[in-house]
């Protein structure tokens, strides 16, 4: 179970905040949780996971996404984790953006320093899970579907596609889709993984793809993927979303990737666009 932090009503809905002491992440963590109109009326809903970005917490999805508007008229359950462990007392982890705090990658690491707390992969996919279920009882966790922004793009893609019989839905905002050739991802995978760049391929989605077994690729839906055209990130080099635009098509997977004229990185991109990502969420979790 978790304890309730905090509540606000949201288009009839109930968007509230929960601490849980989390056995993966070795302390405490926060997370949100938005119920539609239906599961406050005790109906059960289905259950979307949204994970954030570089820097973020649980607080810039609830604040400057908008979603709550279309969760209530979808009847979805919308809950976003925090993006790393906070406070652990790891030497240098509050020393850069895209490194440690608020910069977890969603992967479960295996080198001595961070391995204790930095557990992301395994907190998303088996215990909040859990504590949803225990926390919340009209969601239904059979059926979810996770879905997020850039680093938590990159987070959504790799647990789905790692996870088919987990998820139903997957969509991603301007995530990171080849980390193992983009700076972001060669400093922090080789830093949560180690020198050794063959685990580097569990955690990246264009990898995921091209290694596919027939049994999962059989289970997967299709993806859908936003992309700013005026995003700076495109343009630097770290987000290469041609490079699984490419593995995919290569492999037979489905994904509709959307190339947006004029958008940016931030989160006036994200809000424009929440509501057609809900809205496939919901029509594949019927």
């Amino acid at each position: 179970m978790a304890e309730e932090t905090s509540v606000e009503k949201y288009f009839g809905g109930l968007q509230k905040t929960f601490c849980a002491e989390s056995q993966e992440l070795s302390g405490k963590t926060i997370f949100g949780v938005y119920l539609p109109p239906k599961a406050i009326a005790g109906e059960k809903c289905p259950v979307v996971y949204y994970l954030s970005g570089l820097t973020c917490t649980e607080a810039n999805f609830i604040q400057k996404s908008g979603f709550q508007k279309y969760a209530s008229e979808l009847g979805l359950i919308v809950v976003n984790p925090d993006t790393s462990p906070r406070g652990a007392g790891v030497d240098g982890e509050d020393e850069s953006y895209d490194l440690g705090s608020g910069a977890g990658f969603y992967l479960d690491a295996t080198e001595e320093k961070w391995k204790k707390h930095y557990r992301m992969y395994s907190y998303v996919t088996k215990e909040l899970p859990e504590i949803v279920a225990a926390t919340i009882p009209q969601a239904d966790i059979s059926r979810a579907g996770v879905f997020g922004h850039s680093m938590g793009g990159h987070g959504a893609l790799t647990i789905y596609l790692k996870n088919p019989d987990k998820y139903r839905s997957c969509s991603a905002f301007a995530p990171i889709c080849n980390p193992i050739n983009c700076p972001w991802g060669q400093k922090a995978l080789p830093s949560y993984l180690g020198l050794d760049k063959s685990t580097w391929g569990q955690y990246d989605a264009c990898e995921l793809i091209k290694t596919m077994s027939d049994e999962k690729q059989k289970l997967l839906n299709p993806i859908l993927i936003d992309q700013g055209s005026a995003d700076n990130f495109l343009t630097g080099g770290q987000l290469l979303p041609e490079n699984l635009v490419s593995a995919a098509k290569e492999k037979g997977v489905k994904v509709d990737y959307r190339l947006q004229e004029g958008y940016g990185h931030a989160y006036s991109f994200v809000s424009t666009f929440t509501g057609d990502h809900l809205k496939h969420h919901a029509d594949l979790l019927r």
